[in-house]
């Protein structure tokens, strides 16, 4: 498949890397002063990179119909949620009604300060250039606007942020009341003029809900008495239809697509997902359709973007999703993949990182880092863990940066599953079984992966608990464990005197009885069999030594390790596990417990029997996995196959020795 970039070349501001976010901010007033970014003041330019919707088409057919005196609604209201393309509309409205010709005021509540300027003294002055029948803080009777509106129509009267200049109107007093109420008081004398002058059309925008922006109960009783206001006259348009938004984002970002080398690409990779089961018969026509518009975006990257981070009413989904995007695309140029995905948004790169997280919170640094981008990170040990075919798609990466962008809504949506990382994450390079190894890899690498499901969390799960106790466990803790675990596997047969860890020779008495001797050095002294005390041992050749295996050391002690913190896991009263989580770590005792004696025989390994001079070194071998034995008895029989230990001496013995 063709890199992205050969089939859909983005706009020059992202290929120069020009993406501060007033290149998406989208500005009426500073259109209006000639001081807004290129792509917004120049109209050719703003019109290129503008994807006429349905929506759109339909306000500036109404639009041009009212103002040449034809039918047509006299109020419109633009109500999406934030940053659903409202202030971008009214720009479009904007540069086109300059051309039928017609009068436009603009008024920008973000932009007007309410104690230096009043809504109805700017439209006189914006019409007439002075301002003498409307002047005053109390709003002006219907009679003044209609003859104002009259004498400069055909008239578009443009109002953006209206609920922003109404509340903080409501902190100037105007006599017993305050400008708030004047100006509720003027939108709705504006409302009916509007209405009575035929050739006039009055726009303005409102938050789909007020919580967007505020949460005082000020603002709340605004909004819901200016939608009332309104209510009586206007239709409330939605500029953006949910099946525009792919169209939109690609005509903003990319200058140039080829669509034949588009539907190729397509075709491949939703047939190979149909065959691989990822997609049903009922979905992939669905599928297919969705791709074809949102390349080079699979559907998953638009749907996630809108519908999870859009949800947060900080996310601004047209000017925040554009701005994301294209420091996405700007990552990936030269990285030649053939389209993106969630997992390839690079969290690595500050300014992504930065986009996402400031509607999450900040503690997320940190945890992106430990998880997922740091060189000693879950995702990164998984990227190398993984056999080396699949390396160069570093997946442990890939994986845990898709979980991240399904992990989050401002509705609460949270987590995904399997089947639908593996669409997310689909490449044709490589068979879509492997993730589900690298996912069982990332549960048990990753600290903030919720063991309740397929989503990160800012909470610890298990393995951080677990490796936060191992830390606590001190060296002297585990060696008293070490030698707890060899008093266990001490059989009851007695076929060896057992001694473990004895200080020197003289705590090894020097009878005739067999000796099992168990050091903590991986070689016996030579002293055990010339003496005993201060005087020479006459029975030398009884005593067996048992000598650990010192590669084995670091292994062994982090099984017991891991084995304490477990148990005093599950010990804590004071911790709040989840159910699943108190049962898991059940599980894990329990195997551990099981693994023990296999762990133990791993680390003891060496048997030294005493020869003229000195000892012979004999492997025990890897023990059988999962099988339990005692290790006086596996040594024994070991020993006896080996002709090391013969239970009675017939001639053949004599003879071969």
């Amino acid at each position: 498949m063709k890199p992205f970039i050969q089939i859909a070349q983005p706009h020059q501001d992202i290929l120069e890397g020009r993406l501060t976010m007033d290149v998406f901010a989208a500005d009426l007033w500073q259109v209006v002063q000639g001081q807004a970014p290129l792509d917004y003041k120049d109209k050719d330019l703003f019109l290129k990179k503008t994807y006429i919707t349905k929506g759109l088409q339909d306000i500036l057919n109404l639009a041009k119909s009212r103002l040449e005196g034809k039918s047509g609604d006299s109020v419109i209201q633009l109500q999406t949620p934030f940053g659903g393309g409202k202030t971008h509309t009214l720009i479009a409205l904007y540069h086109i009604a300059r051309e039928w010709p017609a009068k436009i005021v603009v008024f920008d509540g973000t932009a007007l300060n309410p104690k230096e300027t009043k809504p109805w003294e700017e439209l006189e002055r914006q019409l007439t250039g002075t301002c003498e029948i409307t002047k005053g803080d109390i709003a002006p009777g219907k009679e003044k606007l209609i003859k104002i509106i009259s004498e400069s129509s055909p008239l578009l009267i443009l109002m953006d942020e209206v609920l922003e200049y109404t509340t903080k109107a409501a902190g100037v007093k105007v006599g017993d009341s305050n400008l708030a109420s004047q100006t509720l008081a003027f939108m709705q004398v504006l409302s009916g003029a509007v209405s009575t002058v035929g050739n006039s059309l009055l726009v303005i925008t409102l938050p789909s809900s007020v919580s967007e922006h505020y949460d005082d109960e000020t603002s709340e009783k605004l909004f819901r008495r200016l939608a009332k206001i309104t209510g009586r006259i206007e239709k409330i348009y939605t500029p953006v239809g949910e099946d525009e938004i792919e169209h939109v984002i690609r005509r903003r970002l990319f200058q140039n697509v080829n669509e034949r080398e588009i539907k190729k690409v397509v075709d491949e990779v939703v047939s190979l997902a149909e065959r691989g089961g990822l997609l049903s018969g009922d979905e992939v026509g669905e599928y297919r359709e969705i791709f074809l518009r949102s390349f080079p975006f699979k559907p998953e990257v638009i749907y996630v973007l809108y519908k999870r981070w859009g949800s947060f009413p900080t996310f601004q989904r047209t000017r925040g999703v554009l701005r994301l995007l294209s420091l996405v695309i700007h990552d990936l140029m030269d990285k030649q993949l053939p389209f993106i995905r969630l997992g390839d948004f690079n969290l690595q790169n500050e300014e992504i990182k930065r986009e996402l997280i400031k509607h999450i919170g900040q503690e997320w640094d940190s945890i992106i880092a430990q998880d997922i981008t740091s060189k000693d990170s879950g995702a990164k040990r998984v990227d190398e863990s993984i056999e080396s075919t699949y390396k160069p798609y570093k997946l442990g990466s890939v994986v845990s940066a898709t979980i991240f962008m399904l992990s989050f809504s401002g509705r609460g949506e949270r987590g995904t599953s399997v089947r639908e990382i593996k669409l997310s994450t689909f490449h044709p390079d490589f068979q879509t079984p492997v993730i589900d190894t690298v996912i069982n890899q990332l549960r048990d690498r990753l600290f903030y992966l919720s063991d309740e499901g397929l989503f990160f969390t800012n909470q610890p799960n298990l393995n951080k608990i677990i490796l936060t106790r191992e830390e606590n466990v001190t060296l002297e803790k585990i060696v008293y464990e070490e030698r707890e675990l060899i008093e266990k596997s001490i059989s009851r047969e007695r076929r060896f005197l057992v001694y473990i860890w004895p200080q020197n020779h003289k705590d090894i008495p020097d009878t005739s009885d067999l000796k099992l001797i168990i050091l903590k050095d991986t070689y016996p002294e030579k002293e055990f069999i010339e003496r005993h005390g201060e005087n020479p041992r006459v029975y030398r050749n009884i005593l067996i030594f048992l000598c650990p295996e010192e590669d084995q050391r670091e292994y062994f002690y982090k099984f017991i390790r891991r084995m304490l913190a477990l148990r005093s896991i599950d010990e804590d009263q004071r911790l709040q596990l989840t159910e699943n989580q108190d049962k898991e770590v059940k599980n894990k005792i329990k195997s551990q417990e099981l693994r023990f004696y296999e762990e133990l025989r791993k680390y003891y390994r060496w048997v030294f029997i005493p020869e003229r001079d000195g000892f012979r070194k004999i492997d025990l071998g890897i023990p059988t996995v999962g099988e339990f034995s005692f290790l006086d008895s596996e040594i024994y029989h070991f020993l006896r196959n080996e002709e090391e230990i013969l239970e009675k001496i017939s001639p053949v013995v004599i003879r071969n020795k």
